[in-house]
């Protein structure tokens, strides 16, 4: 399945991207043309979603060191240790972000001359984002499984084309689904307080064509009371080992109403979204943004400008909250620990 959105693209070594702050309303492209302007890409949200963020990144690095390309070997591999852990501070929640970044750093190890490193840092980069837009299409077929003929789905945030490099983690089974003839019919969470749902999410699947209605936020446990919800589709920033997990803020409110409801709920996400090193979800750190995103919507100023506010981005949803981490390598249940370890020694197997 072709990707439906190119959100990120590297094109004659220019790095060009949609600014996801224009939309629904303008889709405009913008090009990144050094660390600085894909550090504030990231942290602004012009560019968002763990896949995305850590292809960004990675292309980030390549075209920033391009620009650095007369420097001896000494200064070059310095200025390229030193723009990876800048653009490791763009955002803290993330995992891709490190994934991908790692990835760039381990390639500079060692001693090559600077037009070897620039073709290698190309390469990786180009790299990280195929294997992110054919794990996209490996974790839309295995999702495929938990779709029922006739399904009301409710999403959270936006995880599709914009959020990846592919048609998404969570949207990319939506996505199949429609493309298999499942008859599915999707309700979006609009997502506050940045409306991720109501402006990116809405507008991808109007833009292939997928039945869906938007809904304020607070309108989930009706809407699953009411019988009219068969599963949950979340995507995730990072999974801890067993299996808590960071997603948009408001995910957690969603899985305790799925439990209560007796409702299905799965996070969606790649191999990259994982963090092998931290136990579970305590350690995961999460983002606190401008509290002045709370007090408007969109553009409108909804509240006394006087009024504190608290706006992390990110809550971590507890694994037993979980039905199953839909993956490229298959569905995770539980016991997540021991089978997300079975995902890592099966990736360092020689799984991509």
């Amino acid at each position: 399945m072709k990707p439906f959105i190119k959100s990120i693209v590297l094109e004659n070594d220019k790095l060009l991207i949609i600014d996801q702050r224009f939309l629904p309303h303008e889709e405009k492209i913008i090009e990144l043309k050094d660390e600085r302007d894909v550090f504030e890409a990231i942290s602004t949200l012009a560019v968002r979603g763990a896949p995305a963020i850590g292809i960004t990144a990675a292309y980030g690095v390549y075209i920033s060191l391009l620009k650095n390309k007369n420097l001896d070997k000494t200064q070059f591999k310095q200025k390229a240790i030193d723009i990876i852990q800048y653009l490791k501070k763009s955002r803290p929640t993330a995992y891709d972000l490190f994934y991908a970044l790692y990835r760039m750093e381990k390639i500079i190890e060692g001693e090559k001359n600077v037009s070897d490193w620039l073709l290698d840092l190309k390469k990786e980069a180009l790299k990280i984002h195929n294997e992110d837009l054919e794990r996209s299409e490996r974790i839309s077929i295995n999702g495929l499984n938990v779709i029922p003929y006739g399904a009301k789905i409710l999403t959270h945030c936006n995880t599709g084309g914009l959020a990846t490099g592919g048609n998404g983690t969570a949207l990319s089974i939506v996505f199949k689904a429609f493309q298999e003839k499942r008859d599915i019919f999707v309700y979006v969470d609009e997502t506050r307080p940045l409306l991720q749902g109501a402006r990116l999410t809405a507008w991808e699947l109007l833009r292939v064509g997928v039945p869906c209605k938007l809904i304020c936020d607070s309108m989930a446990a009706y809407l699953m009371a009411k019988g009219w919800i068969d599963l949950v589709l979340v995507g995730a920033d990072r999974i801890a080992l067993n299996g808590d997990f960071a997603n948009k803020i408001g995910t957690y409110s969603l899985a305790v109403l799925a439990h209560y409801h007796g409702i299905p709920f799965y996070t969606v996400a790649p191999y990259s979204t994982f963090d092998f090193n931290i136990d579970n979800g305590d350690s995961i750190p999460i983002e606190e943004r401008n509290p002045s995103e709370v007090k408007r919507f969109g553009n409108c100023v909804t509240a006394p400008e006087s009024v504190d506010a608290y706006n992390p981005a990110f809550d971590v949803t507890p694994h037993r909250l979980l039905t199953g981490i839909i993956t490229e390598a298959g569905i995770i249940y539980p016991p997540f620990k021991e089978n997300i370890l079975a995902l890592n020694r099966e990736k360092e197997n020689g799984f991509n």
